[in-house]
């Protein structure tokens, strides 16, 4: 079969499960009233970003591939005792996440296969099952392990969840640069990858050389939470990353990044 470009559509951190995760309409909490109470608050934030994940797959239909950099649920939400949850039921979670997961196939291409890789046991192995697994088995991907290598037309991207973080906005490229440097050292056992793609941050970055590597930091599609609010400092970014893969393995990148407006701070004017 003869070569064409692919279209790769690459997604992490959806957190399903969480009130500010990516939320299908069938799972959407309902607003009781008109008045400004935090069940209508996340209601609307789930409503918003759902729509806004649609538009981006409409604006960039169709996908051959898609690759999910893990978190695909979000747990049991031990550290804020369950209160962040649409619901503590890991398999309605699963759920979640496979209808996310085929949601996307509506927008795809024929023979379009996801991959993935799982994300931090914190959110996805409570109990010791693994429920991004669970997930991903529903939802019918190709491949999904925890450190995955996939080959696009002569291009190899090497997928895995987690990435460290930097205390400063200047040090976040460090850890994929780093990441690039440990696919090298293990050359002999693993791939060499031309792209490394990474998630769990929530933070995106890249960076590389021209014509020789490129490390992605990718953005998640889950909004801003309050254990966040209350324990991290850095700027979290809301989106999807697209890879065009040509004929002869050359590509064409770039992350969408959304903001999304039910989740915009206001200072309070003390008159």
């Amino acid at each position: 079969m003869k070569k064409r470009k692919q279209r790769i559509l690459v997604i992490s951190d959806t957190h399903c499960g969480h009130l500010t995760g990516l939320t299908p309409p069938a799972f959407q909490l309902n607003e009781f009233d008109k008045s400004r109470t935090k069940r209508n608050k996340w209601a609307t934030m789930q409503k918003e970003s759902w729509r806004e994940f649609k538009k981006l797959l409409r604006r960039y239909e169709p996908f051959d591939l898609g690759f999910h950099l893990g978190d695909l649920i979000d747990g049991k939400g031990k550290r804020s005792g369950g209160v962040e949850l649409i619901t503590t039921s890991m398999d309605e979670q699963a759920g979640m996440a496979a209808s996310v997961c085929n949601t996307v196939r509506l927008h795809a291409n024929k023979g379009f296969e996801w991959y993935g890789v799982s994300g931090t046991p914190y959110h996805t192995d409570a109990d010791g099952d693994s429920w991004d697994d669970v997930a991903a088995r529903r939802a019918g991907f190709a491949k999904f392990g925890s450190h995955e290598w996939i080959t696009v037309n002569g291009c190899t991207f090497d997928l895995k969840h987690k990435i460290g973080s930097s205390s400063v906005p200047y040090g976040k490229g460090t850890a994929i640069a780093k990441s690039r440097l440990h696919n090298l050292l293990w050359a002999e056992m693993q791939p060499k990858a031309d792209v490394v793609i990474r998630g769990h941050t929530h933070s995106p970055f890249f960076c590389g050389e021209p014509g020789e590597w490129l490390g992605v930091i990718c953005p998640a599609l889950q909004g801003w939470t309050k254990y966040g609010a209350t324990q991290c400092e850095g700027r979290v970014r809301w989106g999807i990353t697209i890879f065009d893969v040509n004929k002869d393995g050359s590509y064409d990148w770039h992350s969408d990044i959304i903001t999304t407006n039910s989740q915009k701070a206001v200072a309070v004017i003390h008159a």
